[in-house]
């Protein structure tokens, strides 16, 4: 099973349907999403890296395929993601060890496909 591509391309049509719905709700969460993953005093990079940690931590399988396909895309490395990941076991045990095998198994997937170029850029 893919971590990565099939649970993003699973959701894109519920989520479409949902959006469509309620527009003005997704607007809004669009909004709060691209203020709080901007450059800061963190970079992109390390927020997504810190999204992605909570994505286990929140057993999330569509946060865990989105943040790691952006933490490749803003040029997160395995080592990174993995020492990200890493954290989330100190803080929520057994559970992270699944959730975190599947959120390294999702950044390999998308670092496999963006990984050089992501970081090229």
């Amino acid at each position: 099973m893919s971590h990565g591509k099939e649970v993003r391309d699973a959701l894109r049509g519920p989520t479409r349907a949902l959006r469509q719905a309620i527009p003005e709700v997704y607007a809004g969460y669009r909004e709060l999403h691209d203020a709080a993953l901007a450059d800061g005093a963190l970079d992109a990079r390390t927020k997504e890296l810190i999204a992605l940690a909570i994505a286990v931590s929140k057993e999330c399988d569509g946060c865990i395929a989105a943040h790691a396909h952006a933490a490749v895309l803003h040029g997160a490395t395995p080592p990174e993601a993995a020492e990200a990941i890493g954290v989330t076991f100190l803080m929520n045990g057994g559970p992270a060890t699944v959730y975190g095998a599947r959120a390294f198994d999702a950044f390999r997937e998308f670092y496999e496909e963006h990984g050089t170029r992501a970081t090229a850029a």
